[in-house]
Formats: structure tokens, C-alpha cells, sequence
């Protein structure tokens, strides 16, 4: 159990035992399994990670958003413990069990639309946007798929077809699936010289149209994926009329409007889908990170007539809904109302996106402070004026701030972006040392 409240740190970084470990998962772990620090793990609690040198880390990564209600909170483990002692998976395809249905029935009425949804569970992300798709198909019986510039939307096939940043993801994989396309969303830090956000937004959107007339056709497309705000893209927030736009070239042209939540879902931008800010309703939701406290679990949440379009057995798997992911599920919707974690993570992030500002009146390599609730990015340039990424300096400050003892990771498609992903328990104390942390890095190193 870890004791302490905040950092300590009692060895240099990595401690020896890390090393070890380290050292160990070089010679038998896959190169292509990435990791971003030198740390080894022994323990978690709300938003501190110990590691086998008795090192006491913050954590703004969160398992990359998964973390939302903190590392190991006592409920939910409680939860999986007095599951584990009933049955652990039996297998929704061949018993069924209530946990399964319960979740789905809490999904349809926590999610945004006021008509009647099904629900269905899988292990991954990447496998509720494959499921998503198909089910699209088969709805619309049509095959085409958009996704936007800048996408992340999983590594297998399907899914790394339709993100759009090549290295790493797509990097000696192909050949790629055929038949998806790629729409502009409006990255509006870098939008076109003298173009405001909203003139950005409009001539993003009258690009699609205008490719839905010339370079595809609407009877070719069975469906438009898009994240509600861009998690590996940079955290790129679109504009509340741009979402409504795309809805709306969906609904006129028998689209179908698929919502990626997985990384920011689950109260995570101060609302408890992201999508919510917009005032959309999507057709199809795909959801996974924080729905299950770091138990593999994922879902798509759609309109009953499209999801019911999916002939039986046509989707789910062995593992799909998996009782414990369910049970820690459930709390962790309970959690997320119970202690209004939509409004803490609003408070969280004003905190740390007004520190953040204070530091880019100082600092001229910070670009842009953006994001939604604690859902933040800050992007590095080299000059404001040209705006070049500074990818080298987010390595050095990163490298620097988990060896102080805090815990960040990148994102953009230039590398360039430091991402906040605090777990949404992080206390005020907390909060405050990660920040203060981060001015002394930029002090070392601008």
C-alpha cells in the first residue's frame, strides 16, 4: 500500500531494481512494444505509481487515459475481488450473465440521444471502432469509411488504415484496407495564415462536400468516424459548429456518424462523453480506456435498428464483456456520478491549463495551451511566428520531469505536444507540485 501523499523519490531515476527490469524486457519484449519511461512498477493508488526502488512517481499519463478515477480505488477492487470468487469468465456467447446486460443497459442511458440503443462489448478500442465499422456496413450495406487528418483510431488493420499518422503506426504494415478516405478537421492552431478558427472550420467542411460530389460519391460511404476532441493528433479541439456540420452531412447523405469517446470519454473533459460540448448526436459511439478502471473492456453503443442490423454471431468474441471488466465498469460509472468527477475534472483542468498559460506569457516555446476539461495539450514551437515544432525539446522536458518524479507522455503528429492526462482524483496538493515541476523543467532547459 503506498503511504506517502506526493512524490519521493529515494534512488536516482531509473533505481537500480529498474534497471533490472528494464534490462530484462530489452532482451525478451518485442522492440515495437514502446514504453516511455525507465520505470518498473510495484504498486498504484489514485494518481501515484511506485516502482520496485521505492520511488514515489505523479501520474499525468494515466495509463493514457485510463486511469480517469484513479489507480486501484478501493470499490471497484472490492468489485473485482467478489467476482473473481463467483466466476471469472464463463463466456457471453455460450451462458449469459447480468453484469453484461446491466452495463449495456447503463451505457443506452448515460449516452447522449433520446431513442432506443443496443449495446455491445469487446476487450479494446481498437476492436469496438472495428465493430463499429461493421456493423456500419451491414447497416447501410455500403463500404466506404472517412476518418479525419490527424485520427488515431487503433493498430490493427482496419483501424490503422483510417489513422492518419504514419510513424509509428503504419509504418511497414501495409498493404492498407481499401475503400477509406480521409476528410480535413480543423487544427486550428496551424489553420492557413490571416484564417480565423471558424473560417478554418467552414472551409474544412465545404472541402468534404465538395469531395462527396468529385472524388467519392455518398452511396459509396457507409460511414464517418471522428474523435470528439484528437487524443494522439494533439489534442486538437474542433469547434462546436464543425461537429454539427458533420452530423448533418451525414444525416444527408445516409452516413453514418460514428463518435470515437475511448480516450475522451468517461468524464474525462468535464462532461461524461466529450461530444456532449457539441450538441451532436451521433449514430454509433465507440468507447474503452477509462470504462473499466484498466481492465480490458470496450463498447459500441449505437441506435437499435443499426445495431440489431448485425446477423447473430456476426460480432462480439471469446472474451468480449468480460464479467470483471463489467463489474469494474458499473463502479466506475457509480464513481464518476457519485462524486461528480464531471466537475472535478472541470476545476482540475482550469487549474492546470491557468498555470499553463502563466508559463507561455514566459516562455515563447510554448505555442498553444488547449483542450477540454482535464483533457490538455501544449504545444511546443521553436518560433511563435512560424510555429515550427519543437519535438527535441518536449523529449528533453519530459525526460527531465519524470526523473524529478512526474510522470507525462507526447502526442501531435509532429511530436511536438505534451499532453496532461491526470487521473481526475489528483488532489489540490497534487496538481500543484506536478506544476510547479514543470516550471522548474522549463527553466533548465529554455
Amino acid at each position: 500500500m503506498i503511504e506517502e501523499t506526493n512524490v519521493k523519490l529515494v534512488t536516482s531515476i531509473p533505481g537500480p531494481k529498474s534497471k533490472a527490469i528494464i534490462e530484462e524486457r530489452k532482451k525478451y519484449v518485442a522492440n515495437g512494444v514502446s514504453v516511455s519511461t525507465e520505470i518498473a512498477i510495484s504498486e498504484a493508488k489514485g494518481a501515484l505509481i511506485k516502482d520496485v526502488d521505492g520511488n514515489v512517481f505523479l501520474d499525468f499519463a494515466a495509463a493514457i487515459g485510463v486511469q480517469n478515477v484513479g489507480h486501484c480505488d478501493d470499490e471497484i477492487v472490492k468489485a473485482i475481488k467478489e467476482q473473481t470468487e463467483k466466476y471469472i469468465h464463463p463466456g457471453y456467447n455460450v451462458v449469459t450473465y447480468e453484469s453484461y446486460g446491466a452495463l449495456a443497459k447503463k451505457l443506452t442511458e448515460i449516452t447522449a440521444g433520446n431513442y432506443e440503443k443496443k449495446v455491445m462489448l469487446a476487450n479494446s478500442g481498437a476492436e469496438a471502432v472495428e465493430n463499429a465499422i461493421k456493423i456500419a456496413r451491414t447497416y447501410t450495406k455500403k463500404t466506404g469509411i472517412l476518418s479525419a487528418t490527424g485520427s488515431f483510431h487503433g493498430r490493427t488493420n482496419m483501424t490503422m488504415s483510417i489513422t492518419s499518422k504514419y510513424v509509428p503506426y503504419k509504418k511497414g504494415f501495409g498493404p492498407f484496407v481499401p475503400d477509406t478516405y480521409k476528410f480535413d478537421y480543423p487544427y486550428s492552431y496551424r489553420a492557413p495564415s490571416g484564417m480565423s478558427e471558424d473560417e478554418y472550420a467552414d472551409e474544412c467542411i465545404n472541402k468534404l462536400k465538395t469531395m462527396l460530389k468529385t472524388t467519392i460519391s455518398p452511396d459509396m460511404i457507409a460511414c464517418l468516424i471522428v474523435e470528439p476532441l484528437q487524443g494522439e493528433g494533439g489534442f486538437v479541439v474542433p469547434t462546436a459548429k464543425y461537429m454539427q456540420e458533420l452530423q448533418k452531412i451525414c444525416n444527408e447523405n445516409n452516413i453514418l456518424f460514428i463518435v470515437d469517446e475511448i480516450q475522451a470519454g468517461f468524464a474525462r473533459t468535464g462532461k461524461m462523453f466529450a461530444h456532449e460540448h457539441y450538441g451532436i448526436e451521433p449514430d454509433i459511439i465507440t468507447l474503452s480506456k477509462s470504462i473499466a478502471a484498466g481492465l480490458p473492456l470496450s463498447a459500441v453503443v449505437a441506435k437499435k435498428e443499426i445495431m440489431d442490423s448485425a446477423c447473430v454471431g456476426g460480432i462480439g468474441g471469446t472474451y468480449c464483456g468480460s464479467p470483471l471488466g463489467c463489474v469494474a465498469a458499473l463502479k466506475v460509472i457509480e464513481k464518476i456520478e457519485k462524486e461528480d468527477l464531471c466537475e472535478k475534472s472541470l476545476k482540475l483542468g482550469e487549474y492546470i491549463t491557468g498555470r499553463l498559460n502563466n508559463m507561455k506569457e514566459k516562455y515563447d516555446v510554448i505555442g498553444e495551451v488547449r483542450g477540454l476539461g482535464s483533457m490538455i495539450g501544449v504545444e511546443l514551437v521553436k518560433d511563435r511566428r512560424t510555429k515550427e515544432p519543437a519535438a527535441d525539446i518536449v523529449k528533453i522536458i519530459i525526460n527531465k520531469y519524470y526523473k524529478k518524479g512526474v510522470i507525462l507522455l507526447n502526442a501531435g503528429l509532429f511530436g511536438n505536444v505534451i499532453r496532461f492526462l491526470p487521473p481526475l482524483v489528483m488532489t489540490q496538493e497534487q496538481v500543484k507540485y506536478g506544476m510547479d515541476t514543470l516550471e522548474e523543467a522549463f527553466k533548465e532547459c529554455i
